[in-house]
């Protein structure tokens, strides 16, 4: 039984839903200050757990703008000081008042407070301005990650118990009563070397862990006063690696340690999972920074390159890091860069997993909005509202027949028509950085405006990169990655770095493994030999022949979709000619629904309930052109159980084949 359905299968049984996911305990989380007192909801018990909160405003640097952590060990309730520190500086920790409803106000069961800026000045959390702000929220998890607090004795030897309940891969120490470095264990430069969190040293060799490696209850200490000075108090970040026990089956890791060596060139890191947060720092090489990079504040919209924060300092910066994650890790492509990938430097590295929590609900994953009007001065987050970040997005102005349907992903920042054969490239107004939505430019709200936006979630759907190799047949087919966690039942690819080349289509519902359709064409079916390589995709992976959609050398990407009971449904029918029901196994019936007649010509056409399924004229617009939404037609009526087709050439012909995609 495969993870999804087995998730499915407790729940309706009422069984106990234990499992831990990446989700429940990790949130990279967007927000703009507005000066006023709120909470972060970010999904995160920190109330009830305890966590780290790590902040950092995006949009400035110096003065308040540096980087702050705060953490439920050194300030238990919000009735507390809020103490706070610098990782870019050797300050010992400050304090906020104990006002919950100034400046960092603390802990709440799905996140953190903030307040109304105050002793830690007006850029620091929350300013009035609209900037700005990512935050990273670490929950203590066995497995993932503990805070453990204690008072230097000077004495060698000295062990420190912990709760990780395994080896820790990675531990931060500060001395937060005195000022002094941060300083960093990483099981990849040993028991022998430190390196220091707030500067741009290589690993140097000192005797801070004692020359013992940490055990899965405790770390041993030296006598220097960094970590360990007599009277001196101390926080220690203790970070696992490679536990395996998450996920429905709990056998997943969601952090991973480790280091690879620089080559000055294209570098991929293979992390074992698709990463959406890591952290990088060459260990033999001076003036390196400490490199961060998340998902959620997208790409620089010019490749799908991430911009870095560095812990060691206050800016945030593309440059030229060219950094990418992949399915089971990082590249770094082309950078002889000292920071990322210098030929023969050592690297350590520390990454979490991307989410890999199921649905529960379509609207977990699936949400159709109008471009809002802004409502907060300065501020464009979010203009079209999800709820969710947004992993993949289809825009289409539904009146302006000049207006070509779009279709953008995070992974990339960019996207393309899908009536046309163009490259990728920059629809400007679309942005991905926001946790609760898109960021579509500035002025007016527009009605007319519509995107349908989708997560990426094991067993609903999934996004790939990858460089075609013009091979395939035999042994040799281009064989991709993936991480929907199931078989793809619908797969779209489409060449992203040339002009010219179709979307191609693989669905279930087709008459053969070598058949396929052309999103951006009306054709029927057709028969491309090998186009899949005459494999059916698997669980891992999808396989392609030498031909439109992979071509040596160019790049490609490629939408995933599957169905989840309740979910989403990717399915076939054959037109009786009348009215019939299309049973998707929903109980409130679809909110998306795509459907394409494969027997003969016929458009790619798309309804949804925020524009209307009814039972009367439903407006449709069609994926392979640009013209206006159709409203005279009633082609479809609502069902509780998916939809219903009515008599018409469009999805019920008598005798034709249909395949469609439907959301609940």
């Amino acid at each position: 039984m495969d993870p999804i359905t087995q998730q499915t299968a407790l729940a309706s049984a009422g069984g106990k839903k234990d499992q831990v996911y990446v989700d429940d305990i990790f949130s990279t989380y967007l927000y703009t200050g507005n000066g006023q007192v709120r909470t972060i909801a970010n999904g995160i018990d920190l109330d009830g757990e305890g966590g780290l909160v790590w902040i950092k405003n995006n949009q400035l640097a110096g003065g308040w703008a540096l980087h702050l952590l705060f953490d439920t060990e050194r300030s238990p309730t919000n009735s507390d000081n809020m103490y706070y520190l610098r990782s870019a500086g050797t300050n010992s920790q400050g304090g906020t008042n104990s006002n919950p409803n100034q400046d960092f106000g603390g802990w709440a069961s799905n996140g953190f407070k903030l307040g109304v800026p105050n002793s830690l000045g007006s850029d620091a959390v929350n300013d009035s301005e609209a900037t700005k702000y990512v935050s990273w929220t670490f929950r203590k998890q066995k497995g993932f990650f503990d805070i453990v607090t204690y008072t230097g004795n000077d004495t060698a030897g000295r062990t420190v118990s912990h709760s990780l309940g395994s080896v820790p891969g990675m531990i931060i120490i500060k001395c937060t009563s005195d000022t002094s470095d941060w300083r960093v264990y990483h099981r990849s430069t040993g028991n022998t070397k430190i390196l220091a969190l707030n500067t741009e040293n290589e690993a140097q060799t000192y005797s801070h862990w004692n020359n013992t490696t940490p055990t899965s209850t405790h770390f041993t200490l030296g006598d220097s006063s960094t970590v360990n000075g007599s009277g001196r108090d101390y926080v220690a970040y203790v970070f696992a690696h490679d536990d395996a026990s998450f996920g429905t089956d709990g056998d997943e890791s969601i952090i991973k340690c480790g280091s690879y060596v620089g080559n000055g060139g294209t570098k991929e890191v293979d992390v074992g999972f698709e990463p959406q947060w890591f952290m990088i720092k060459s260990s033999s090489e001076a003036a390196t920074d400490w490199s961060i990079y998340d998902v959620m504040r997208g790409c620089d919209q010019s490749g799908g390159n991430m911009p870095r924060l560095q812990a060691n300092n206050a800016e945030e910066d593309i440059s030229n890091l060219r950094v990418q994650t992949t399915q089971s890790g990082f590249k770094i492509v082309s950078e002889n860069s000292y920071d990322v990938n210098y030929n023969g430097k050592d690297y350590i590295y520390m990454a979490i997993r991307r989410s890999h929590k199921p649905p529960e609900v379509a609207t977990d994953v699936f949400a159709i909005s109008t471009r809002l009007q802004r409502t907060t001065a300065g501020s464009s987050y979010p203009r079209a509202v999800s709820n969710f970040p947004v992993d993949v997005a289809l825009r289409r102005n539904n009146i302006n027949s000049t207006d070509n349907p779009y279709l953008a992903s995070r992974l990339t920042g960019a996207g393309i028509n899908t009536d046309q054969t163009n490259a990728e490239w920059i629809q400007g107004h679309l942005f991905f950085a926001s946790n609760l939505g898109l960021s579509t430019g500035s002025g007016a709200a527009e009605t007319t405006d519509y995107y349908w936006m989708f997560k990426r979630a094991p067993g609903f759907m999934d996004v790939v990169t990858y460089t075609g190799n013009g091979s395939g047949g035999g042994n040799t087919p281009n064989s991709i990655n993936h991480n929907l966690g199931v078989a793809p039942e619908m797969i779209i690819t489409k060449n992203r770095s040339n002009s010219g080349y179709l979307w191609l289509v693989y669905h279930s519902g087709l008459s053969s493994i070598n058949s396929a359709l052309v999103l951006n064409g009306s054709g029927a079916e057709s028969t491309v030999s090998g186009v899949w390589n005459n494999t059916a995709p698997t669980s891992t992976q999808f396989f392609l022949n030498l031909g439109e959609n992979n071509y040596n050398n160019m790049s490609y990407i490629a939408y995933l979709f599957a169905t989840i009971p309740g979910i989403s449904k990717v399915g076939s029918y054959t037109g009786n000619g009348g009215t019939q029901n299309i049973d998707c196994g929903f109980t409130n019936g679809a909110r998306f629904v795509l459907i394409k007649k494969t027997s003969n010509s016929g458009s790619w056409r798309v309804w949804d309930t925020l524009r209307g399924i009814v039972s009367g004229n439903d407006p449709f617009i069609s994926l392979n052109n640009s013209n206006a939404q159709t409203v005279n037609n009633d082609s479809i009526d609502p069902h509780s159980s998916g939809f219903s087709v009515n008599a018409s050439d469009y999805v019920n012909e008598s005798g034709g084949t249909y395949i469609f995609y439907a959301i609940a």
